[in-house]
């Protein structure tokens, strides 16, 4: 499948391209390559064929995990077990960070955005009490040879891309696709009903009904079970039962708009503060402060997202902090986020994208709402099985950084599985179960510094932006201030936000900058967001938001931290 772009296309990715042709596009819609469970030969050869790997699910992780490990090993034999392989839709999962690119090139999946109508990111725009903060993405190595100076990410629609990506993996003669359901993860269990050890999944079909429930099919593969069913997974309190509390949710619409006709505000030549925007005319423009990047406005009740997914298409993500969300049924929602959006795109600073925003607030059927969690990512203890992508842990959407860690994932596991070319070989299986125990030992140990930096950042920046108190106004209004400083105190951050820059210190470093500017502001004054006072009150105060932002970020830090 490919999309129609009839409009003039004025950006593109050298790295990671949004137009031309894909190589997988021929299987994008094919259902010849899968397989319904409820069928009678479907369910022969699941008895019949020993499975190296099962994948359990077949979104964006689940679906570039099952061509890699296919591709790299021709005779080895990959089982996907997806509900639906129809094109999902969601509301998030709709920007992929310059790293989660890169890991998309490790994987061999370069043109994985083309043909789907997605467009270049080059960074993103931040606007707070009138004054506009631009952070670009990191330079790329070498960039005086190169005509794109920097990285650049892309945004999309999310089912789109996980289309392509399940036509790579349909397109492997090696992955046996099906249509059903994983109903059980079948292993040993200790006497306290902890699971100690997966053996296999348990498969039954997509809608169970009275009839098929005792038509399941037992599944073992010779030496792993990959869990990746995404945010909702259905088996990750088999790993972790910790309970799941809400830290807001995003409630989400698309307006339609013409092109962008000017490459000015695609790419800022500079980082930090900035002097103007883009300021359209005409009610059908395009709206957007800065197109062609992540818009954030901070002056709602929360945090308001704003990136295009097409040419003509943006999605508006606006934050409602809390673990409630207000009614629809009576307009106390559409209230809610009325007022949020009005005050974080004010009618006098953008016209055309406030009229856009009201216009299809009040004609949008329904809105459609999303709960952002924090779950963070624990030791994989359970021989047998590994939980990757949002089934391990998540963190808020804000950053757009769930993908870019679920795809370093993979890179990092089929790096480690390609060392160890004896695991399908014929061994005993002792012997495959300690292998197997020591690339899953090392993986975690790969993968933490980098989940650690996006995972902590997207929590740690949603408690600043929403600022639920006068401390973390404080604070928000200095990280706004520190980051249109430019040089190191906008570049940095910005290689945390792309997932370039993967240094747990150096994060800390400028987390607590940004509480020291807070201090120097409100003792001497200079905040607007905390105010009044005399001097030791002030000092009190200051102090106090040291302590609050420590509270924030040293509880994430030792999360992600722990064994």
């Amino acid at each position: 499948m490919t999309v129609p772009d009839s409009t003039p296309y004025l950006d593109e990715n050298e790295d990671w391209p949004t137009h031309g042709t894909y190589e997988y596009s021929p299987y994008y819609s094919s259902r010849k390559q899968v397989h319904v469970y409820e069928d009678a030969a479907t369910r022969t050869h699941l008895e019949d064929t020993g499975f190296d790997y099962v994948v359990v699910g077949a979104g964006p992780i689940g679906a570039a995990l099952a061509y890699r490990l296919a591709a790299d090993n021709p005779s080895a034999q990959v089982l996907v077990i997806e509900k639906n392989w129809s094109e999902p839709d969601r509301i998030v999962g709709e920007l992929m960070q310059p790293s989660g690119c890169q890991a998309l090139g490790e994987l061999g999946l370069t043109n994985v955005f083309s043909g789907i109508g997605a467009v270049p990111v080059h960074g993103y725009y931040l606007s707070y009490k009138g004054k506009h903060t631009y952070i670009p993405y990191m330079d790329r190595p070498n960039s005086s040879t190169s005509q794109q100076k920097r990285y650049r990410g892309v945004s999309f629609h999310h089912g789109r891309l996980v289309m392509n990506l399940r036509a790579a993996c349909k397109a492997q003669r090696n992955v046996f696709c099906v249509e059903g359901s994983v109903t059980e993860l079948l292993g040993d269990r200790s006497s306290n009903g902890s699971m100690d050890a997966v053996h296999g999944v348990r498969i039954g079909p997509s809608r169970s009904t009275p009839e098929t429930e005792a038509r399941t099919t037992p599944v073992r593969p010779r030496i792993l079970t990959l869990v990746c069913d995404g945010i909702t997974s259905q088996f990750r309190k088999v790993l972790n039962d910790t309970p799941i509390e809400l830290l807001s949710h995003f409630c989400g619409f698309v307006l339609e708009h013409s092109p962008a006709d000017s490459t000015a505000f695609f790419n800022s030549s500079t980082a930090g503060a900035m002097p103007t925007c883009s300021s359209p005319t005409e009610p059908t423009d395009n709206p957007l402060p800065m197109p062609h990047n992540g818009n954030v406005l901070l002056d709602g009740v929360g945090p308001v997202l704003l990136y295009q997914m097409s040419e003509c298409e943006t999605r508006v993500l606006a934050d409602i902090p809390g673990s409630s969300l207000p009614s629809e049924a009576g307009g106390h929602l559409r209230s809610v986020l009325r007022a949020s959006l009005s005050t974080a795109a004010p009618k006098h600073m953008y016209p055309v994208l406030h009229m856009q925003l009201m216009s299809r607030l009040e004609s949008a059927r329904r809105i459609r709402c999303i709960g952002s969690k924090f779950i963070p990512a624990t030791a994989n203890r359970i021989a047998g099985a590994l939980w990757i992508g949002d089934a391990l842990n998540v963190r808020h959407p804000l950053t757009g950084g769930g993908m870019t860690i679920g795809l370093w994932d993979v890179v990092h596991l089929t790096r480690l599985l390609n060392r160890e070319p004896h695991l399908g070989g014929e061994i005993e299986d002792a012997q495959r179960r300690r292998i197997v125990q020591r690339v899953v030992a090392e993986w975690q140990w790969r993968r933490r510094a980098h989940a650690l930096v996006v995972n902590v950042l997207s929590v740690a920046l949603h408690a600043l932006f929403a600022a639920e108190t006068k401390e973390l106004g404080l604070l928000r209004e200095a990280c706004f201030a520190y980051l249109a400083r430019g040089g190191d105190c906008t570049m940095h951050p910005s290689g945390f936000l792309s997932g370039l820059l993967a240094s747990p210190l150096l994060l800390v470093y400028h987390f607590f900058s940004v509480a020291a500017l807070a201090v120097w502001m409100r003792v001497s004054g200079a905040s607007s967001a905390y105010t009044g006072g005399n001097v030791f009150f002030r000092i009190y105060s200051a102090m106090y938001t040291l302590y609050m932002a420590a509270s924030v970020i040293l509880p994430l830090l030792w999360q992600e931290l722990r064994p």
